[in-house]
């Protein structure tokens, strides 16, 4: 009798420990890289071509399949280190989102004038389209001469999210979402 009590607690013991890393699986970061970027000529304005890979944490794509949009801010610079910043200088964002209803993900540019939306039926399309991003800026980009160094920044945007989960966003790793700087140097051309 003893002993069946001791296997029933250590089998106890050991089902708190597997939901403990269950629950430690769930607070791991989700990560966000910028693989390339470069700018491709266009008729108005040049066009930033960024290559993004996202692989979003448990909370972020729970909230994302319960219809929370998701919104990447991605910040892109010339010649940051100068003292006076130039007009080479663009914040887009682009909202990833589901759409229950519909069993849908979209892909939005929120700062483009036309609705640019693209729609995919499972979560592994949507981010295999953050591969080939194609974001328009402003003619100040077109002017720009070879070798200045161009500078990318990508994260998630808290700011964005309804009010419940901003606290969690603050404080908790699973909510956070940043790439590392990506510069490059725009080729003579």
């Amino acid at each position: 009798m003893r002993s069946s009590r001791s296997l029933a607690s250590v089998a106890l013991i050991g089902a708190c420990l597997l939901a403990g890393c269950g629950a430690l699986a769930q607070q791991q970061p989700g990560t966000l890289a910028i693989r390339a970027a470069r700018l491709a000529p266009a008729a108005d304005a040049p066009v930033l071509v960024l290559s993004l890979d996202c692989r979003l944490s448990g909370p972020m794509q729970d909230a994302l399949d319960h219809g929370i949009p998701l919104t990447l801010l991605i910040t892109v610079d010339a010649g940051r280190w100068n003292f006076v910043r130039s007009e080479a200088h663009a914040e887009r964002r682009v909202e990833l989102r589901y759409f229950p209803l519909s069993r849908r993900y979209q892909l939005r540019d929120l700062d483009t004038a036309t609705a640019d939306v693209r729609s995919f039926a499972t979560p592994g399309y949507l981010s295999a389209s953050l591969n080939s991003l194609r974001l328009p800026l402003s003619p100040a980009f077109a002017s720009l001469p070879q070798g200045t160094r161009m500078h990318v920044d990508a994260g998630l945007e808290t700011a964005k999210l309804p009010g419940a989960l901003r606290l969690p966003a603050l404080f908790e790793p699973a909510w956070r979402l940043a790439a590392a700087e990506f510069t490059w140097q725009l080729p003579a051309g």
